[in-house]
């Protein structure tokens, strides 16, 4: 996306009168998948308020909701320049070293949450700005939301074991997801974001693994869409602000500065909101008419310990063996 400057030359009074100001502020598109009354979405409008606020001539619009397009395209519209910024989930389908960020039963609680993902300056966020560096792009804030968990239509059999769930839910593009829930017991069909919602109403699928309890609730809940929420913890869902190397080069220093603290700002915030409403959306699932399904930490013991041994050696193939290690020690 190229930088407009407009200069005002109707007439000499005319550039006179615009001598102050004689460009226009630069436009930027920060694209994202959340709907419009998404907490994400919000924390998006605060970054786009607080840049627009600065005064340093940047002018940025926010396009929620997949308008310029789902998750797994938004990557590479960033990297060509098409898109400035996104808040988007990174997807592999571009490099498969990026399904590192799939890893399942890697954290287990929002401490390690805040100090491994959250944490620009961790080892782990360093393994992904290393990788998307050869793309062109800048990740500028991690917002790593909670753990997810399956919403479905109905309540899977043998939900607390490793036995057959008969049941097919949504999977995104990503084959360590994939065998996640296959090790589950779950039947798995891969599906883009923006497919879940009429692929659960029409019974294409019987559930999706896709959701914190505040997403579950936000999207699905509200639609009356979906009955159950099956709480593995197995995968964190994050997204991330990421922008354009093309267009940050565009910018001067101030411009830099003023976008990455109004990104990191709105990180700490959504991270702090999805910390302390989660329990609270859980409930409001519970009234909604959800039944959450929890299994005891000894379940979830046995399922973690069996998933990241037959899991975890096998994720190699995809994010090699070098990022699968330094993956690991980052959270040691």
């Amino acid at each position: 996306m190229k930088t407009l400057f407009k200069t005002v030359a109707a007439s000499a009074l005319a550039l006179q009168l615009a001598a102050p100001a004689f460009a226009e502020d630069i436009k930027l598109r920060f694209a994202g998948v959340f709907p419009t009354d998404h907490q994400g979405t919000k924390m998006m409008e605060q970054v786009a308020a607080d840049v627009n606020a600065a005064g340093v001539g940047l002018e940025m619009t926010v396009f929620p909701a997949n308008q310029l397009g789902s998750g797994e395209a938004l990557f590479e519209d960033v990297a060509r320049g098409n898109i400035d910024f996104a808040s988007a989930f990174i997807y592999s389908d571009t490099d498969p070293r990026l399904d590192f960020l799939n890893m399942p039963f890697l954290v287990s609680s929002w401490d390690q949450i805040d100090s491994v993902m959250l944490d620009m300056s961790s080892p782990y966020n360093q393994i992904l700005q290393d990788i998307t560096d050869e793309y062109g792009i800048r990740v500028m804030a991690a917002n790593p939301e909670g753990f997810v968990g399956i919403v479905a239509a109905k309540e899977p059999t043998n939900w607390n074991n490793f036995d057959d769930k008969g049941m097919n839910i949504r999977v995104w593009s990503s084959n360590t997801v994939k065998s996640t829930v296959e090790l589950l017991g779950f039947r798995a069909t891969t599906m883009a974001w923006g497919d879940i919602f009429p692929a659960l109403q029409s019974g294409i699928v019987d559930g999706a693994i896709c959701c914190t309890k505040t997403a579950t609730y936000s999207i699905f809940a509200q639609s009356d869409v979906g009955s159950h929420f099956i709480e593995y913890n197995s995968i964190l869902e994050q997204t991330f602000y990421y922008g354009s190397e093309r267009t940050l080069a565009k910018l001067n220093d101030e411009q830099r500065e003023v976008i990455q603290a109004a990104m990191s700002k709105a990180s700490a915030d959504f991270f702090a909101y999805n910390r302390e409403h989660d329990a609270k959306f859980g409930e409001k699932l519970v009234e909604k008419g959800y039944t959450i399904l929890k299994p005891t930490a000894e379940e979830l013991q046995a399922m973690a310990e069996r998933v990241r041994e037959e899991i975890w050696p096998a994720m190699a193939a995809d994010v090699g063996q070098e990022t699968l290690d330094r993956v690991k020690a980052a959270v040691e």
